[in-house]
């Protein structure tokens, strides 16, 4: 077929699974340690250091297991997971800058609910 478009190879395919995921791990993980620093007016200690890493690693495992297993699942839990996601990623960010429980529920939420959305939208507009 002449007129079918090229695909990308195999290789940047896998590459890209886990190259992403890690990429904003490592954002992730940067952000944290900074926000966690800046609260408490201290320099860069070894516990900064590991908190970023560990929160980096963690957000990196949770959003490539969601890339990986993700398409599998039907597009209602689908939607529900990237709303779970991005609702305690964002939420947990917001509350390590000293705001209240309550007031990092509710921006977690509004912050989730436009994550479902925009994700279920896609997901129906594009599925078969």
């Amino acid at each position: 077929m002449a007129h079918a478009a090229p695909s990308a190879p195999r290789a940047a395919i896998r590459t890209s699974a886990w190259l992403v995921p890690l990429l904003l791990g490592a954002v992730y993980g940067i952000w944290t340690a900074g926000i966690q620093r800046s609260t408490a007016r201290e320099p860069i200690t070894t516990g900064n250091v590991l908190f970023g890493l560990l929160t980096g690693v963690l957000f990196a495992l949770v959003l490539y297991a969601l890339r990986t297993v993700g398409p599998r699942l039907k597009r209602e839990v689908r939607g529900i997971a990237w709303f779970t996601f991005a609702g305690v990623s964002f939420g947990f960010l917001y509350s390590l800058s000293g705001r209240s429980v309550l007031h990092s529920t509710m921006m977690a939420l509004g912050i989730a609910a436009i994550v479902f959305a925009v994700r279920f939208y896609r997901f129906y507009t594009t599925e078969d």
